[in-house]
């Protein structure tokens, strides 16, 4: 399933004449179930490896996840800290990719400030989205 959301991400952004490589994809909701810091056996991880091996530029946002802890699994996340919720932040990446659906994010913000949202979690249901939303 994760190869598929990747293929996912890819034509979403081949839409916009980008490819996977080289663009700034931010994992919206790296925990591995909504509303808990447990991002153990996370699929966000075999997410985020996907897309940096295909040549992509990783970032996470997770409000239970502000850092990444040490694991044998994921060691070369470690330390890696969530990026700040803003405008300024978001707007900055190439796609937006949902994984885990938290109930204390603002989805309503990252609709209006998000260029390319592929959403796998059906969290933008009933958001007015200005953006081209993907569902996966």
């Amino acid at each position: 399933m994760p190869q598929h959301v990747v293929n996912k991400v890819t034509e979403a952004l081949n839409t916009r004449r980008k490819p996977l490589n080289g663009s700034k994809i931010l994992l919206v909701g790296l925990a591995y179930k909504a509303n808990v810091d447990d991002d153990r056996e996370s699929p966000g991880y075999v997410l985020m490896d996907l897309m940096k091996q295909a040549g992509a530029e990783v970032s996470y946002y997770d409000p239970y996840v502000p850092v990444i802890r040490a694991s044998r699994e994921h060691a070369h996340w470690a330390g890696s800290k969530c990026v700040e919720w803003n405008a300024i932040t978001i707007e900055a990446f190439d796609a937006v990719l949902i994984a885990t659906a938290h109930s204390n994010v603002n989805y309503q913000e990252l609709a209006n400030w998000s260029q390319l949202i592929i959403d796998t979690r059906n969290a933008l249901t009933g958001i007015d989205a200005k953006c081209l939303v993907v569902k996966a």
